[in-house]
């Protein structure tokens, strides 16, 4: 441990010479990088104007598939919800009527159906485990926002991504 008697004797008592008494040459060493970054390629993207391009394996935010009926493809198996390690799905299952087994060949379907963006974290382990292959994380960038009901995405919000 350092005490007071310990750290004197580490801090040195050498006087400062003429030129470090002005600091000239490090006002010169900080103009010299600032002049060096002045005619650097700038890395900055003008964002509305112009788009990144990702990469083919970037996840984007969570949309919700239909099959080529324009059926949608979620059967409320569950299996999304308990592979998130966020937790940040859930969902509540229903039956369908007698007369809609027939039109969608399914029993169950997912009668709400929520994501909270606040608690994902883009693992990709929900599109992984889901078997009907109706979840994908293909969309857009999540965007900033100030209102936090903005961040749960209904079942609908996810249809239309």
């Amino acid at each position: 441990m350092l005490t007071l008697t310990n750290r004197k004797k580490i801090l040195s008592n050498k006087p400062m010479t003429w030129m470090e008494k002005i600091y000239l040459p490090s006002i010169i060493n900080g103009l010299k990088i600032t002049i060096r970054h002045l005619f650097k390629k700038k890395i900055t993207i003008q964002y509305p104007e112009d788009k990144r391009v990702f990469s083919t394996n970037f996840r984007g935010l969570h949309s919700l598939k239909r099959d080529e009926y324009g059926r949608e493809r979620c059967t409320a198996c569950g299996l999304c919800a308990l592979a998130c390690p966020a937790e940040a799905i859930t969902m509540i299952s229903a039956e369908r009527k007698d007369t809609e087994v027939n039109l969608y060949r399914e029993e169950k379907y997912a009668k709400e159906y929520t994501i909270n963006m606040l608690r994902c974290i883009f693992c990709g382990l929900c599109e992984e485990a889901c078997p009907k292959k109706a979840i994908y994380l293909d969309g857009n960038i999540p965007m900033p926002d100030i209102n936090r009901e903005n961040f749960i995405f209904t079942k609908e919000k996810l249809l239309d991504n």
